[in-house]
C-alpha cells in the first residue's frame, strides 16, 4: 500500500470524527437556540430553521451509514455483524426521537418541551457516536471504500 493510499484510508476516521463533531455542534447551536427561550416570530423562524437543519444532517448522516458504510464494514469485517446491528438499532430510535422533536416544532411546542426532546437525542447520540468511534474507528482505517464521502457520512 502506497503512503497516498494509506492517508486515504486514514481519511476516513478522520471523516467519521469531523462528521460526529459537526453534528454535536448542530445540536449544540439548536439547544442555544431553544435555550433563549424567545416566541417572537424571528426567533421561532431560526428555532425551526435549526431543529430542521440538525434533523435532516443527523438523519441522512445514518441513512449514509446504514447504506453505503455498514453494509461495507460487514463485508470487510463479519466479525462486526453484531455491532452494526446495535448501531443499526441505535439509528432507528434516533430516527424515532428526531421524529418526535420534529412534530413539536411543528406544533408550536413550548422551547421547555423542545428541551426535552433535544435532551433526549443528546443522549443517545452521544452514547451511539462513542460506541461508534470505539469500535469503528481502527476499522475505518484500513477498509477500501471507493465513494464520495457525502454518500458515506451525509451531506451536512
Amino acid at each position: 500500500m502506497t503512503e497516498g493510499e494509506k492517508t486515504r484510508l486514514i481519511a476516513w476516521a478522520d471523516e467519521m470524527r469531523r462528521v460526529h463533531d459537526r453534528l454535536r455542534k448542530a445540536l449544540r447551536v439548536t439547544q442555544e437556540a431553544i435555550d433563549a427561550g424567545d416566541p417572537a416570530e424571528p426567533a421561532a423562524r431560526d428555532l425551526l430553521l435549526f431543529c430542521h437543519g440538525f434533523c435532516e444532517a443527523l438523519t441522512g448522516h445514518h441513512a449514509g451509514e446504514d447504506r453505503e458504510l455498514f453494509p461495507a464494514i460487514s463485508r470487510a469485517h463479519p466479525e462486526l455483524r453484531e455491532t452494526i446491528r446495535y448501531l443499526e438499532q441505535d439509528h432507528s430510535m434516533i430516527g424515532y426521537l428526531l421524529g418526535g422533536l420534529q412534530a413539536a416544532v411543528d406544533q408550536a411546542a413550548t422551547p421547555e418541551d423542545l428541551g426535552k426532546h433535544l435532551e433526549g437525542i443528546a443522549a443517545i447520540m452521544e452514547s451511539h457516536f462513542r460506541y461508534e468511534e470505539r469500535k469503528l474507528l481502527g476499522v475505518l482505517e484500513t477498509l477500501e471504500l471507493g465513494t464520495d464521502p457525502g454518500q458515506v457520512f451525509g451531506p451536512l
